[in-house]
This record gives structure tokens, C-alpha cells and sequence, in this order.
């Protein structure tokens, strides 16, 4: 917490002067590349039939367990999704591509975007299998949490997940984020209940979390069969 500043009039403690009070910029839709992934606009013509492909079927309902659509059970309802989240403006969806193969293989947006507060946060991701567990899952994370301290300028980026999505949480420890609780009855998803768990990061931890994520996808923090050799919860100081 910042230490408060004192009321000349009254006494009592308020909130230190901001350094830039100004709105941030929006989001726009830009490509954010890397080594491993580059996130682009989502474009139904060129991204649909990959998407659909890796996340159709039973054997991938779970991909959409905690996301707000989905699972789709035809190719009709899945392109109405895609159209829908591609002129969607908050969220604002990214594909993430993989560079090595250039098909998309998972999204995430940028959502609840508040330019006068200088906060956003970032969610709605969905990783295919192809994409899990590997770096260019968390090299997109660092992707879009470095342009919105760097580029645009924002004071706070937020995850939030279903509190039962164990994944997740670990997933926001992992990369940084720093639980703040849980928003008890917060949601109806999906006809059930959904408590929401919150999690941070603030511009003054950026430049923290960015030289743990740096030092976590540079090349010599891998083995010669791909297994790295310190993980990112280490570097960012988690415990447990």
C-alpha cells in the first residue's frame, strides 16, 4: 500500500499524488512479436480453421471450463464466437501464433479497459494444447503485460479467475501477479456460481517481473531437451 499523504485542511490521511494522472491510451490493434509466439488481431479468415481444429470436441470441453463461451458443439457456433470476439472493442482479442508453424493456437484479450484509472487486465485466454505448458505460453503473458507498462503507460494489470480454477491461480503467482482475495458470489456463468479470485501487478513491479521473465525465456535457461533449468515462480519470489 502507498504510503498516504495528510489533508493540510482536515488531519487525515489521502492518497499520494499520482505522477501522471492523465488517462492512458486505449489498446489498439497491433502485432506484438517474440521469439516463440506473436500476438495479432484476431481474424476469423486466417485464424478460425486453426482454432477450431484444436479446441473442437470432448476431449477439449476443458479448455472451456472457465471461459465465459464455449464449449461449441458445431462449426456454426464456433464462427459466430470468432466473428463476435473479433470486432469486439473491451475485450479486445488477440490471437497468439505460433512462429514456428504461423497457426494460431490460443487468444487473450485485454478487457475491462479503464484509461482515466490507468488500469486494465488481462483474460479470456485460452491456451490449445499445443500451446500449454510451453515458453511461448508465458512468453505471450510477457508480451501484452510489457505493452501495457511500456507502451501505454497503465498503473495496474489485473488477472482474475473462477477462485475454483486452480490452474489459473497458480498460473498468476507464477507470472507475477499478487493475490489481493476473492469476490464471493461475484458472477453467474454458465447458469453457476462463480467467486472470483483477484490478482495484481503495478507498474512499480514491472521492472521486477520483467527481468523474471526475461531471465525465464532466455535460451540458457534451458537444457538441451527443452526443460528449464529455474522457474519463473522462483524468480518472482513464489513459495508455494
Amino acid at each position: 500500500m502507498s504510503n498516504p499523504d495528510t489533508d493540510p485542511s482536515t488531519g487525515l490521511p489521502i492518497g499520494p499524488l499520482v505522477a501522471n494522472p492523465t488517462p492512458a491510451p486505449r489498446p489498439q490493434r497491433i502485432i506484438l512479436a517474440g521469439h516463440h509466439v506473436t500476438l495479432a488481431p484476431i481474424n476469423p479468415s486466417t485464424h478460425a480453421d486453426a482454432l477450431y481444429a484444436a479446441t473442437y470436441g470432448a476431449e477439449n470441453d476443458r479448455l472451456w471450463l472457465y471461459i465465459f463461451d464455449g464449449p461449441f458443439t458445431d462449426r456454426a457456433s464456433f464462427d459466430a464466437y470468432i466473428n463476435k470476439i473479433a470486432v469486439s472493442e473491451d475485450p479486445l482479442y488477440f490471437a497468439i501464433l505460433d512462429n514456428a508453424s504461423g497457426q494460431a493456437v490460443g487468444h487473450a484479450s485485454y478487457l475491462r479497459i479503464e484509461p482515466a484509472q490507468r488500469c486494465i487486465e488481462v483474460g479470456a485466454i485460452l491456451y490449445t494444447p499445443a500451446l500449454q505448458r510451453s515458453a511461448g505460453a508465458t512468453e505471450a503473458m510477457y508480451l501484452m503485460a510489457k505493452h501495457v507498462f511500456e507502451d501505454l503507460g497503465y498503473r495496474r494489470y489485473e488477472w482474475k479467475c473462477n477462485a475454483l480454477n486452480a490452474p489459473s491461480w497458480r498460473a498468476a503467482l507464477r507470472l507475477g501477479f499478487t493475490y489481493e482475495g476473492t469476490f464471493r458470489q461475484h458472477m453467474i456463468v454458465k447458469g453457476r456460481n462463480r467467486d472470483t479470485a483477484w490478482f495484481s501487478m503495478l507498474d512499480s513491479e514491472w521492472p521486477a517481473r520483467k527481468t523474471a521473465f526475461e531471465q525465464w525465456l532466455d535460451p540458457a535457461n534451458f537444457d538441451a531437451a527443452g526443460q528449464q533449468k529455474i522457474a519463473l515462480s522462483t524468480l518472482n519470489g513464489v513459495t508455494s
